[in-house]
């Protein structure tokens, strides 16, 4: 079984697939050189971005966490402020650091090479390190893949699937499940709710403390990125001049008289999404949730109906309201990872916001006091309605219709999780049926549609 620390990793924007998963693919990289003897030998380093990673690559920061992997940067201690700075003189630096430590030739635009014409056949983020010694022999070699979320893999691991879809992870999990059914058969059978079952696989890996350390540590980056985007004004880098507008619509927020307390729900679940995503397509520090893309949904939904008027240690606590709704939409997020994908490459955007809507929704139902059929229910629903979902970012960068789209995502989840609670009876589409179609769907979508910025409102929206 993952873990509740792998599905909420914390890195910095503008991509989980683009940005985190390439920093610590050039990093991997190194270190298993470094284990194999020959990155002594390296006097020069090079970078293959492929397929996505190519397309989107610029406007998604691959380029800039590729480099800053093989100085040995992780995404989750790097600041996003140093690296910025760091980036931009690598761009015209003559040298590299490998790891801080030893200095090789190194020429930006020469050693980073964006291959979008090649698509690879295994996922559609590949990325090949090789380094070479002084006479230009190449002496070391490894091709990864980014799959969505922070997560990246072999080809070993990627041509063999899990047996029975199980990720092997080195530790075994006190309550395994691999599907909706089987982890509502686990919920009846020992009469617990989603997340009692989360929370013992976590004790199996780890003291209780260590997993309330990480909840709040969670907590706490998503919070702050709420408040970071809330305060920061200005127009977001890239090129399409998108202007910040979370700031202005939060103070219009405190200020105005609103009669219509359903549409000043609306208001708050906007702004606090769009707070997070204004802050990831700078390339702040957010949480993947599941990933970069859709990191707004669930701290937008959990801010404004656990966190409204503050929080305490307490709530973040693994029996805490906010430790709860976390690790129940980890238990479903984690489904979503073993059964399809999260990766907006490989499945569209019903793979990142549509799988963070399905999540948030089974979140807010736990707090709510859903049952676990009703949480199942509301995750199901919170993916039925985003089926089909494509990711056509303008201009490469994850702005339009990214930000916008965790906003109606937030919105989506908490309506899927008022809905399941309304109905106890039976439903006709499990969670199971509907995160088979999202695959089935994912793997019939054209590519133009996937994170390639070459169909949708990509080629339709002037950039400029």
């Amino acid at each position: 079984m993952l873990s509740v620390l792998d599905m909420f990793k914390i890195g910095i924007g503008p991509s989980s697939s683009h940005t985190v998963g390439p920093m610590r693919i050039t990093r991997r990289a190194l270190i298993e050189a470094k284990a194999a003897g020959v990155l002594e030998q390296a006097a020069r380093v090079r970078v293959e971005l492929q397929g996505s990673l190519a397309l989107t690559g610029i406007g998604h920061g691959s380029d800039k966490a590729a480099v800053l992997g093989l100085l040995g940067a992780e995404p989750d201690q790097v600041d996003p402020d140093w690296a910025d700075a760091t980036y931009e003189a690598l761009k015209t630096a003559s040298e590299i650091s490998l790891f801080g430590g030893q200095t090789i030739g190194f020429d930006y635009r020469r050693d980073i090479d964006f291959r979008g014409d090649i698509t690879p056949r295994l996922h559609p983020n590949g990325m090949s390190v090789r380094l070479y010694d002084s006479a230009g022999a190449e002496v070391f070699e490894r091709t990864l893949y980014s799959t969505g979320g922070g997560f990246i893999a072999s080809a070993a691991q990627l041509s063999a699937p899990a047996q029975n879809d199980r990720i092997s992870v080195g530790q075994k999990a006190a309550l395994p499940f691999t599907s909706g059914a089987e982890l509502l058969h686990i919920c009846a059978q020992h009469t617990l709710n989603i997340y009692d079952v989360v929370l013992a696989n976590e004790d199996a890996r780890r003291p209780r403390a260590e997993t309330d350390a990480g909840l709040k540590r969670i907590w706490e980056v998503m919070d702050s990125g709420i408040n970071r985007g809330l305060k920061t004004s200005g127009i977001l880098p890239g090129g399409l001049s998108v202007q910040r507008r979370a700031p202005r619509l939060f103070e219009t927020l405190k200020t105005e008289a609103h009669n219509q307390e359903s549409e000043r729900l609306f208001d708050w679940l906007n702004v606090f999404a769009m707070a997070i995503n204004e802050e990831n397509a700078a390339g702040g520090r957010v949480v993947t949730a599941p990933t970069n893309g859709a990191a707004g949904i669930i701290p937008a939904l959990i801010r404004y109906y656990c966190a409204f008027d503050g929080w305490s240690e307490a709530d973040t606590r693994s029996d805490g309201r906010i430790g709860r709704f976390l690790l129940t939409a980890a238990g479903i997020g984690m489904i979503y990872k073993q059964r399809a994908s999260l990766s907006g490459a490989e499945m569209g955007c019903q793979g990142e916001v549509g799988v963070a809507c399905s999540m948030g929704a089974a979140g807010l139902s736990a707090v709510w006091g859903g049952s676990a059929p009703q949480i199942e229910h509301a995750a199901e629903i919170g993916m039925e309605h985003n089926l089909g979902l494509t990711c056509d970012p303008v201009g490469g960068l994850v702005q339009i219709p990214c930000i916008e789209r965790n906003a109606i995502g937030a919105v989506k989840a908490a309506n899927a999780a008022r809905l399941s609670l309304r109905d106890e009876g039976p439903h006709k589409v499990t969670l199971d049926q509907v995160i088979e179609t999202m695959r089935q769907t994912g793997l019939d979508m054209s590519s133009k549609y996937k994170e390639t910025s070459q169909g949708g409102l990509a080629v339709n929206v002037v950039e400029c």
